[in-house]
């Protein structure tokens, strides 16, 4: 399982991005299960792991959300796999993120006190963006990875717009994606791209799979 980075400081956003390097280095696709409670969350981070996907995140909103980001890190630590937390919008979820076992966060937003509250812990954080001014606060925060939310609405060509002053930054795109249309956001920059609902659906597994056949190893 891709470790947690520490540091002395806690605050080594060099090796924060390098874990995300790391941790998404080998597919191009991760899944979110939001509230689908602790069986269903179980059950389709399996389904996500059987197709390569190797990262979970597990939005944490509720005490039903926690017992399933903690029921399905049980069953990532049993087979080498890493899972988030998402939509963390204040410091004190960070706490609780970690206390659960969770090795990286996810927010909807960006928010520097989270962010410093995430570096401070030592864990690496992936907060939302939609606009350049968000992009460019987060990169003076020190961060590489972001998240682009919601990706469907921004439109793949966001990403090919957002590529241009920002180069290093490196987009994870979620919202509103499945097998239909990843493949487009990937061609237009993404480097991970996250799906949800689509891994109860029969019909999209096999090109969610194919996906990461084709694409694995070339998320660097």
């Amino acid at each position: 399982m891709t470790s947690q980075p520490h540091s002395s400081t806690g605050t080594d956003a060099a090796a924060q991005a390098a874990w995300f390097d790391d941790a998404f280095a080998g597919a191009p696709l991760m899944a979110i299960l939001r509230g689908m409670g602790v069986e269903r969350s179980v059950r389709l981070s399996e389904t996500a792991w059987d197709l390569g996907i190797d990262s979970v995140e597990v939005p944490l909103q509720t005490d039903e959300d926690e017992r399933a980001l903690r029921a399905v890190v049980e069953a990532a630590n049993a087979r080498g796999k890493s899972v988030g937390a998402g939509t963390i919008i204040t410091p004190e979820q960070v706490t609780r993120a970690a206390d659960a076992g969770a090795v990286y966060l996810v927010s909807p937003g960006i928010d520097a006190s989270v962010v410093r509250a995430a570096q401070e812990a030592g864990i690496p954080i992936l907060p939302g963006v939609a606009t350049p001014s968000e992009v460019q606060l987060a990169v003076s925060l020190g961060l590489t990875w972001l998240k682009a939310f919601p990706a469907t609405w921004l439109g793949s060509g966001w990403f090919r717009h957002i590529r241009g002053p920002f180069p290093r930054v490196r987009f994870v795109a979620t919202g509103g994606l499945d097998a239909s249309n990843v493949e487009e956001f990937l061609d237009a920059g993404v480097r991970v791209a996250a799906v949800g609902s689509a891994l109860e659906d029969a019909s999209q597994l096999e090109l969610l799979a194919e996906v990461v056949r084709a694409r694995s190893g070339a998320v660097r």
